[in-house]
C-alpha cells in the first residue's frame, strides 16, 4: 500500500512539477544561453525562473528556513554545511533546502531531454525529505528518511547485480575537466574496462533517481555541489543503496561532494577500483 507523503514532502512535490512546467514552456525553443564563470558551465533565463518560483514558495511557506541553492547561492541566514547546519553550532536543528531549479542545464540548452528539477530538505546535515522531478517523463522520485523511495505511486529498489563484470554504471565529469588534472577520465577508463557500460547523462539528480530505480547498477562522480546530490543521495538510499562519499565516509554533503552510490555489495567493489592507486 502507497504510503502518503508528509506536509513538507507534498510541498516539495507541487513546487518540483510547477518549476517543470516552467522548464517545459522553454525547452526546445532556442533559449537564451549565458555562461558562467567558466565556458562549459552554462545558465539559462529558465534556470533563474525556475529558482524563482521555488524559493518564492519556500520563502511563504516556510519563513524561518534556510535555502542553498545553485543560482542565488545561500540566503543571507543560511550557514556553511560544516558549519551551524552540521550541529557543529547552535542546536544544529535549523531546516534548510537543496535547490537545484535545473540540474542538466547543458542537456537543456541542447534540446536533449535529460534535465530534472532537484528539491531536498535537510536537519542537521541530513536530508530528510528528497524530490527529483524528471519533466520531460513526468516522473517524479521522492523519499523520506526512513521511509522508503518511490516513483510516483511504486515503490523503489535498487538492482540486485552485485557483479562489475555485468553492471552498468553512470558518472559525470566536473566543470573545470578542461583545467583540473582530477577531472575523472582516469576513473572512467578505469571502469569501462571493468563494467558492461558506463553512462554519463548530464544530471547527477537523475543519476542517482536512477540507481533508486535499478535502471543503473552504480554511480560515482566527483567535485560536485550539495544541491546536485541531497535529494538523490536520499532517494537512493531509501531504495537500499549504500550513498557515501569516496572515501567510504557516510557523510558526503560537503561543499564539495565526491560520491558513490550503488547496492551494498557492488558499492565495496567500486570503491576498491576507485580508492587502487593507478
Amino acid at each position: 500500500m502507497l504510503r502518503q507523503p508528509n506536509s513538507e514532502t507534498q510541498f516539495a512535490i507541487l513546487a518540483a512539477k510547477a518549476a517543470g512546467r516552467i522548464l517545459m514552456e522553454g525547452f526546445g525553443t532556442g533559449v537564451r544561453i549565458e555562461q558562467k564563470a567558466r565556458e562549459i558551465d552554462l545558465v539559462t533565463e529558465f534556470d533563474r525562473r525556475s529558482e524563482a518560483l521555488i524559493l518564492g514558495r519556500i520563502r511563504k511557506a516556510y519563513p524561518g528556513h534556510r535555502i542553498l541553492s545553485e543560482e542565488s547561492g545561500r540566503s543571507p541566514a543560511a550557514p556553511a554545511l560544516r558549519g551551524e547546519a552540521r550541529g557543529e553550532g547552535g542546536s544544529g536543528e535549523e531546516p534548510i533546502w537543496m535547490v537545484d531549479p535545473l540540474d542538466g542545464t547543458t542537456n537543456f540548452a541542447h534540446n536533449l531531454p535529460l534535465f530534472s528539477v532537484s528539491i531536498a530538505l535537510c536537519r542537521a546535515g541530513r536530508a530528510v525529505v528528497g524530490v527529483v522531478y524528471d519533466p520531460t517523463r513526468r516522473e517524479c522520485f521522492w523519499a523520506e528518511r526512513g521511509k522508503g523511495a518511490y516513483c510516483g505511486e511504486s515503490r523503489l529498489r535498487v538492482s540486485g547485480n552485485t557483479e562489475l563484470g555485468g553492471s552498468l554504471l553512470v558518472t559525470g565529469f566536473p566543470y573545470d575537466a578542461w583545467t583540473n588534472p582530477d577531472n575523472n577520465l582516469e576513473l572512467f577508463g578505469r571502469f569501462s574496462k571493468r563494467c558492461r557500460g558506463v553512462r554519463r547523462l548530464g544530471s547527477a539528480a537523475l543519476d542517482l533517481s536512477y540507481i533508486a530505480a535499478g535502471r543503473m547498477d552504480g554511480y560515482w562522480e566527483m567535485r560536485l555541489s550539495p544541491w546536485d546530490v541531497a535529494a538523490g543521495g536520499l532517494i537512493a538510499e531509501e531504495a537500499g543503496a549504500r550513498v557515501t562519499a569516496m572515501d567510504g565516509e557516510s557523510d558526503y554533503l560537503s561543499e564539495t561532494p565526491s560520491l558513490i552510490a550503488a547496492n551494498p555489495a557492488l558499492h565495496a567493489k567500486m570503491a576498491e577500483v576507485i580508492l587502487r592507486r593507478p
